[in-house]
């Protein structure tokens, strides 16, 4: 446990001293990965397709505000969109023109929590945003959750639905732009989905605020078993296309992420907890102080154990 503790502070430190260098690359990084990904799941617009496009927006990511990295996310699906039909292309910009007036109304600096949940999303742990979104940000947060989960099942929507869309007649604009906007909001998935993450954010959120020792670990469990139990109860009684196993599965996983989110962000010493009680003109005050767990690296000194040799005397 002490390696593991120096090692934390060790990197608290590299990431402290560098964090000019570490962020920039950071939001490179996540852009590149963002970008990527909407093209292998869509990639119907060709030019958008080349490397050289998306390592320049992702640069250009890299110094600019983290809710650009949503603008060119959202541009880059309807542009995709549109290469594949103008119906679906015009559903997704109302889209995120909705989503767009809903985010930066209630939480505006929750970027990269819209753009972790559909990364998450493929690499089937999505559950992990919903609980560390609870235990670093608040409540608010769970806007941004629902977003990101409206925008995946939409992604997926769309190009799971091609062959559908395309046996439409092309003049029946009518018709494709119904046929998108109906499936989508009739999707049951979705609506489960996004309820269990909002009812996991405010929920984790509620408890690692309460004065009570272990609280964040406490979060992070109930705050996994409530999101197993709404997932699992809305498979069972709405009939959603999920899969039981991998809920179960992702869930652990992603507690076991939170966990270690715990360890790097709230590492608290409870065997030394202190309850001061003053009081001034005016009120009592009770408080509860519990320390941080932090360890300094020692420091190495060198001792010499063999004395230098004295010179002989010449005679």
């Amino acid at each position: 446990m002490t390696e593991l503790l120096l090692a934390k502070e060790t990197l608290k430190t590299f990431v402290g001293r560098y964090e000019v260098y570490l962020k920039p690359l950071g939001k490179f990084l996540l852009a590149l990965i963002a970008l990527l990904m909407i093209n292998s799941s869509t990639g119907y617009m060709e030019r958008l397709n080349s490397v050289s496009i998306v390592l320049i927006v992702a640069l250009m990511c890299s110094f600019l505000p983290a809710n650009f990295m949503i603008i060119c996310g959202a541009v880059f699906i309807t542009a995709h969109f549109y290469a594949l039909s103008m119906e679906c292309a015009l559903v997704a910009l109302i889209l995120f023109l909705v989503l767009a007036l809903v985010y930066f109304r209630f939480s505006p600096r929750d970027a990269m929590i819209v753009l972790l949940l559909p990364i998450c999303f493929v690499l089937k742990v999505p559950y992990v945003v919903s609980i560390c979104a609870g235990l670093l940000a608040g409540p608010v947060s769970a806007v941004a959750v629902v977003c990101g989960v409206v925008v995946y099942y939409m992604v997926s929507y769309v190009t799971g639905n091609v062959s559908g869309l395309s046996a439409l007649e092309a003049e029946d604009v009518a018709g494709r732009f119904r046929y998108v906007v109906d499936g989508f909001l009739k999707d049951k998935t979705m609506a489960v989905v996004a309820l269990a993450f909002a009812m996991t954010v405010i929920i984790v959120y509620l408890i690692r605020r309460l004065s009570i020792d272990h609280s964040w670990t406490i979060a992070i469990v109930v705050g996994t078993i409530t999101q197993m139990v709404v997932l699992l109860l809305g498979a069972l009684m709405m009939d959603t296309d999920v899969s039981i196993v991998g809920i179960i599965i992702g869930s652990i996983v992603s507690a076991g992420i939170a966990r270690i989110v715990e360890f790097m962000m709230f590492q608290m010493d409870y065997s030394r907890t202190e309850n001061v009680q003053f009081e001034d003109d005016e009120y009592y005050y009770y408080v509860k102080a519990v320390p941080k767990v932090i360890l300094s690296k020692p420091e190495k000194t060198v001792k010499r154990i063999n004395p230098q040799r004295k010179k002989k005397k010449n005679h």
